[in-house]
């Protein structure tokens, strides 16, 4: 089991269900994470409709990252690993494009009590079939009973998009500072914020930037070098190298 509660972050090199594994019962506080869904992608196979480069280029070598295979089997693992982690008294969020929420939203339910769907409006239209898409969505749920720390947020989240991003769907800070921030309640501190699919580190930063602790993982060697530069250079000089904007609570 990893030990981490020592320090102030820590990432690894590991799969989102591998590192789940290794994360003791009962040890954190609140999940955010964007999984990095194979089903849409393979589904329409957009050829050159992807964010960066060509679907068929993913990899390590590639301008794509891998993704997680969305099986019913391996997302139900995933999500009974972070039932499994999670505090009593937590909250989980996951973020869904429109075809994985279909495939595997119900899922979500057979392992925690759904709250809400909050609708993340990118505020800039994208690429798309039929509709161009401007939003995502985030499954809030909890293990057992816990309120959000202002009662008053609505359901519809306005956070511009990252344009020309560094790293294929890197997502506003902001918007992970928006689910810890309503999550966090005013009595509690030292609280640990996980995201097993890394990424470019957004949800990292967003977890210090409101004092929390922060364990994630990710697959790509890529991903954790970006990551980890990133947040060092925040923690000694408190500039995000990726993102510049400032928060709006």
């Amino acid at each position: 089991m990893l030990n981490f509660k020592k320090k102030k972050y820590s990432i690894i090199n590991l799969d989102a269900i591998t590192l789940l594994k290794k994360i003791p019962d009962n040890s954190i506080d609140i999940i955010v994470t964007d999984p990095a869904y194979s089903g849409m992608n393979n589904h329409l196979k957009l050829g050159k409709g992807r964010i960066i480069g060509k679907y068929k280029d993913k990899g390590e070598k590639g301008k794509w990252f891998k993704e997680f295979v969305d099986t019913e089997e391996n997302y139900s693992i995933f999500l009974s690993e972070c039932f499994r982690v999670l505090k009593e008294k937590s909250h989980i969020f996951i973020m869904f494009d429109s075809y994985s929420l279909l495939s595997l939203g119900s899922l979500v339910r057979k392992y925690f009590p759904v709250k809400n769907i909050i609708v993340w409006d990118k505020a800039i239209i994208g690429m798309g079939h039929y509709f161009r898409r401007q939003s995502e969505f985030i499954l809030f749920s909890s293990k057992g009973k816990k309120p959000i720390s202002n009662r008053s947020t609505n359901d519809v989240w306005s956070i511009k998009r990252i344009v020309r991003s560094k790293y294929p769907t890197q997502k506003p800070v902001e918007l992970f500072y928006k689910m810890i921030f309503v999550s966090k309640l005013k009595n509690q501190r030292n609280l640990t914020v996980c995201d097993p699919f890394l990424g470019s580190g957004s949800a990292a930063i967003a977890a210090l930037k409101l004092n929390c602790n922060f364990i994630g993982g990710d697959i790509s060697k890529k991903a954790i070098a970006i990551s980890k530069k990133r947040i060092d250079t925040f923690l000694k000089k408190k500039v995000d190298i990726l993102e510049k904007k400032k928060i709006k609570k």
